[in-house]
């Protein structure tokens, strides 16, 4: 028996150093596996248009188009809200905030597509396209107008295909490198994965290119895009995207949901192919828990419903794809895909309104929490981790203001990020 400072014990020290022996690998792999939130901004959104349709003014042209949309279809705050059913409290401040968002940055995320949007083309064709893309991006960048995240979806590692995708891979990050270096924005999407050894050849084809380039190992990151059954379920009954995820040896940035590619390949009749059907549910709660906690975001699909038309039928596309985001928030997919340049007043009406109407009691609990005052709802840490976690979503969308939230906690972005277990703030 021992004693320390008057409290009796009967384990030996020994018992205690045996067990941190012994769990020691244990707690190593938890760290490499589990790191935590990235700490950097999500976007809520990935817009993608085919590589010889991207321009110059695609950004500005899909926030123009957008604002025409909005004006011509919900003009005012009591139209937008009588379409969407978003409550009368917060219709102004949200119809004020898209209109905002669409004229200072309508796009967060832009994916520059040479896969299915682009389809097969001559190679010199193709090739051309990815040195173009390349040279806009490095301007967009250099000049200003380039979205906060950037980047293409190559052709995927199957067999038919795989030449051409890691070809123009090639000459896209290559001509940005020429063009003075790869932006922090990058973004690389890496689609229609079947095994997690085609992750495995996407690490090695980056280190390769690293290598050859003198970058830093592991500089490039990639998504991975789930749409395919067997990217979901393997062979042998295992989890493949965990599998995944491992593979790619810490450069995953995100698992992104293909919903007509994977609704295609569960059967599903195109009429349902759909972001609420219980095919895509059971994918993304896979996804889900083979992504929690490992630093890997995630990123519903898009619904191919287009807004266009007379304004009946645009307000029907609307209130689909408002709801379709909705459902998303509220099951913790916090990024969508959006195919059409009016998509963009619902995807930032549906999510303004879900960061505004949960802000004061967030703000409270999480007050609340912070001063141990207790309050009608006892919180836990990994509660006030998910609370500051929404404020600091919807901080970084431009849903919440830092002051408001700062008057309604008292913390600052770094209290918040702290709370969240994210590293010091970046974008």
């Amino acid at each position: 028996m021992g004693q320390q400072e008057g409290v009796a014990t009967s384990l030996a020290d020994t018992v205690r150093e045996g067990i941190g022996a012994a769990l020691a690998q244990v707690d190593a792999d938890l760290a490499r596996r589990y790191p935590g939130d990235p700490g950097t901004r999500q976007p809520v959104h990935t817009v993608y248009v085919p590589g010889d349709v991207f321009a110059a003014d695609t950004l500005r042209s899909w926030g123009d188009q957008a604002l025409a949309a909005l004006d011509e279809h919900a003009p005012d705050a009591g139209a937008l809200a009588a379409v969407l059913g978003i409550p009368d409290a917060l219709a102004a401040d949200v119809h004020d905030r898209v209109r905002a968002k669409l004229t200072r940055e309508p796009v967060e995320d832009l994916r520059i597509d040479f896969e299915d949007g682009y389809g097969s083309r001559p190679d010199a064709e193709e090739d051309e396209a990815a040195a173009r893309a390349a040279a806009l991006v490095a301007a967009a960048y250099r000049g200003g107008t380039a979205a906060p995240y950037m980047g293409i979806r190559m052709k995927c590692m199957e067999a038919a295909v795989r030449d051409r995708g890691i070809r123009t891979l090639d000459i896209f990050l290559t001509g940005l490198m020429e063009a003075g270096g790869l932006p922090d924005g990058l973004v690389l999407t890496l689609p229609k994965v079947t095994y997690a050894e085609q992750v495995t050849a996407m690490v090695r084809l980056l280190e390769a290119f690293e290598k050859a380039r003198g970058l830093e190992g592991g500089r490039i990151g990639f998504e991975i895009q789930i749409e395919t059954t067997q990217s979901i379920l393997g062979a042998d009954g295992r989890a493949t995207v965990a599998r995944m995820i491992e593979a790619a040896e810490g450069r995953a940035t995100s698992l992104h949901y293909g919903t007509f590619d994977y609704s295609a390949s569960c059967g599903v009749s195109a009429a349902h192919q759909s972001l609420d059907h219980p095919a895509a549910d059971h994918a993304k709660a896979v996804m889900q828990v083979a992504a929690a906690g490992t630093g890997v975001r995630l990123s519903d699909g898009s619904t191919n419903v287009l807004p266009v038309g007379p304004t009946a039928r645009v307000h029907d596309a609307w209130r689909l794809h408002h709801g379709l985001v909705r459902r998303s928030l509220a099951r913790a997919y916090y990024q969508g895909w959006d195919m059409h340049p009016a998509h963009l007043p619902t995807r930032y009406a549906a999510v303004y309104a879900f960061y505004r109407e949960g802000l004061e009691q967030a703000a409270a609990r999480l007050t609340a929490y912070v001063a141990k005052a207790g309050g009608d709802v006892m919180d836990e840490p990994a509660t006030a981790k998910a609370l500051s976690g929404y404020l600091l979503r919807g901080l970084d969308c431009g849903a919440v203001d830092t002051a408001e939230v700062a008057r309604l906690t008292g913390l600052t972005r770094a209290d918040l990020d702290a709370l969240a277990g994210r590293p010091a703030a970046t974008t």
